[in-house]
């Protein structure tokens, strides 16, 4: 059965996974690949191996996972250990994410995806839905949730795709730094809309 897809992304802090739980709330299925990334590089699996074997045991805590923030330092200041982490992980994530795109139940399905653009995925998906803020809100809102240092978000912000390419190739474009009935508003109109997409094809 065709599957209407839409891919949701945006850069760092812009608010991805608030507009994710707002179609989760109208009962539209959703698949996160930051979820998916999570899962592969859990104890025991083969890409953990492979991960451990480029960056070294010490990439490993004491309980057998992953240090993530240790490995975000590493890769935003080294092009070539991010390519190997690529490489690594982009061919896994994009198979699961097949997996559960055929899974999915629905008139469509969200698939959030961070580094879309990036990973030149948006032929992939029949819409591009963008999550927008300012630079400065982002940056605060990522130094905010995890305490990173602002010199670490500016590394990640810059192997992001620039903020005026992600608008100019959206289909739709979300702006997320209003309060929350603001958010759910526009993720409402969103719905209907993919509703109507979605029975055309």
């Amino acid at each position: 059965m065709f599957m209407f897809t839409v891919a949701l992304t945006g850069g760092i802090g812009s608010g991805k996974s608030a507009v994710e739980s707002e179609f989760k709330r109208l009962g539209v299925s959703t698949i996160d690949t930051d979820n998916i990334a999570r899962e592969i590089v859990s104890p025991g699996e083969p890409a953990l191996h492979e991960i451990i074997e480029k960056f070294g045991p010490d990439i490993v805590g004491k309980d057998g996972h992953l240090k993530r923030h240790e490995l975000r330092k590493i890769i935003f200041s080294d092009v070539i250990k991010r390519q190997q982490l690529e490489s690594i992980l982009h061919p896994r994530i994009k198979t699961c994410t097949k997996m559960s795109i055929n899974k999915a139940e629905g008139s469509y399905c969200v698939v959030s995806i961070p580094l879309l653009f990036e990973t030149k995925q948006e032929a992939t998906y029949d819409r591009i839905l963008v999550v927008d803020v300012p630079v400065e809100t982002q940056i605060n809102r990522t130094a905010n949730r995890d305490g990173s240092p602002r010199e670490t978000i500016a590394g990640i912000l810059a192997a992001q795709v620039d903020r005026t390419v992600r608008l100019r190739l959206a289909n739709d474009v979300i702006d997320n730094s209003g309060n929350i009935m603001t958010l759910r508003n526009q993720v409402n109109r969103l719905h209907e809309k993919y509703l109507m997409l979605a029975l055309q094809n």
